[in-house]
């Protein structure tokens, strides 16, 4: 995922996309604007979610008679919650302030 061409921490990669997939930004010079506090609270069901998807996976994989539609589905759902995990791990990696050594 590539950011545009602007200095580190001016932008914040919001936890959704648009119609067409492509990555929403939002300026970060208020982090408590309204639309920046929605993207945190966005984030935290988009963690939480992740949560109950990662268990009700397991319970599928551990399930012997799970079939492969139920493999699929939960397959299908922990890939998703994946993606959002990974979309908020780079929105927040990006916005840690550089360190000089």
């Amino acid at each position: 995922m590539s950011v545009p061409n602007t200095t580190r921490n001016e932008l914040r990669l919001l936890p959704w996309t648009t119609p067409d997939g492509k990555p929403c930004y939002l300026s970060a010079d208020s982090h408590g604007s309204r639309l920046s506090l929605l993207a945190d609270d966005i984030e935290a069901a988009q963690l939480d979610s992740g949560e109950q998807v990662l268990a009700g996976a397991k319970a599928v994989l551990a399930d012997p008679k799970a079939g492969e539609r139920a493999v699929r589905f939960a397959l299908t759902r922990a890939s998703e919650s994946l993606g959002d995990v990974l979309r908020i791990a780079v929105s927040r990696g990006e916005r840690i302030p550089e360190c000089e050594l």
